[in-house]
């Protein structure tokens, strides 16, 4: 069942944070990215591209953990588990808004001709790790 997010951990998510998300292979053996973060509410977002491995493999098999530091304390980071859902409309949008937040470019500059964004929005189930000062998140 999915959690309510503690405004602390949205406060980290809205800045330059990055990710490493755990998505699972077909066999099973997990597959890690790094991504730029997002929130929305209470989702936790990231962007990435049709036919990469990452919304393949949500696709099949929507659980995901990810892996978040906060750059502004290396010793608060936080590990959600949850549910990831991958869709496209806004997917446009929502990577130059990142682009503008990590690159300080209103364009994503990277994209490839043709290329489809995706949105991945995670609901998440738990949250791992510590906070400020040492706590678990709560």
């Amino acid at each position: 069942m999915a959690i309510a997010l503690p405004q602390s951990v949205k406060k980290i998510l809205q800045d330059k944070a990055y990710g490493h998300v755990i998505t699972f292979n077909p066999g099973g053996k997990p597959q890690l990215t790094m991504v730029w973060m997002d929130v929305e509410g209470d989702e936790v977002l990231f962007n990435t591209a049709d036919g990469r491995l990452k919304p393949r493999n949500l696709r099949r098999d929507p659980r995901t953990i990810i892996s978040v530091q906060d750059r502004n304390d290396p010793q608060s980071y936080m590990v959600f588990h949850g549910t990831a859902s991958v869709s496209e409309p806004g997917a446009d949008q929502h990577i130059d808004k990142l682009a503008k937040r990590f690159l300080s470019v209103d364009k994503y500059p990277f994209r490839r001709p043709g290329e489809k964004r995706l949105i991945v929005r995670v609901k998440v189930d738990r949250i791992g790790g510590y906070g400020p000062k040492m706590q678990p998140w709560a």
